[in-house]
């Protein structure tokens, strides 16, 4: 089980984008990320007439390491610690470790 995942608010902590939040886009396999409107870079497209693409300078989101991320905790307005528990049904969760406030319900 991951520590952040597809969908979760994070904020970054490092990097020129720090300060920013942003929801998870995607989840890479080598430990980045991709997060919504954070790390944005300008790529030079050439133009795809086969797939109706249109070449120029576009602006996209480039992937960050997930340890320069944390979980944004809305009760405290910032950054926390996430670890994981175990419900008495069984079921394995995350938890924010300043609060004890459950993530996953």
């Amino acid at each position: 089980m991951e520590r952040i995942r597809k969908g979760d608010e994070v904020i970054v902590i490092a990097g020129r984008s720090k300060g920013q939040r942003g929801h998870v886009l995607r989840v890479l396999k080598d430990g980045r990320l991709l997060v919504e409107n954070v790390n944005m870079v300008m790529r030079h497209q050439k133009p795809d007439p086969q797939a109706q693409k249109t070449g120029g300078i576009i602006e996209r989101e480039a992937p960050i390491q997930v340890s320069n991320v944390m979980l944004y905790n809305p009760a405290t307005d910032e950054g926390d610690r996430v670890g994981f528990k175990f419900l008495e049904d069984g079921r394995k969760v995350r938890f924010f470790r300043s609060t004890g406030e459950v993530v996953d319900i």
